[in-house]
């Protein structure tokens, strides 16, 4: 059963997920502390370039199905026009003010 976005347990989580369905990258990048990193299949990619790739360019978009880690890891169906759609894991590092320092993100 998927959940719906403005359920999601974590702000920035719930507000990352919100950014990538309204393919919003200036707001998907306010979300990111400067510097914010992050990982695909458990190898670090750089960011801009995997998310104009892999989010924006492409018309990315989360189903989530479960939630856990205080929403810190979700479980969605990802589908992007590239790759169609899979099952994919995502984890994410919140910093002290509220946005994201870090996520990974991989087959699920």
């Amino acid at each position: 059963m998927t959940i719906q976005p403005a359920k999601l347990s974590d702000p920035a989580v719930r507000a990352f997920v919100n950014a990538v369905n309204a393919h919003d990258r200036e707001g998907f990048m306010s979300l990111l502390v400067p510097g914010a990193t992050m990982a695909d299949d458990g190898s670090d990619r750089d960011l801009a370039e995997w998310i104009d790739q892999e989010i924006f360019s492409s018309n990315g978009h989360m189903e989530v199905d479960n939630e856990s880690r205080g929403g810190r890891a979700l479980l969605a169906r990802y589908r992007n026009d590239t790759y169609g759609e899979m099952q994919t894991k995502w984890t994410f590092t919140v910093a002290d003010d509220g946005r994201i320092a870090r996520f990974e993100t991989g087959q699920a």
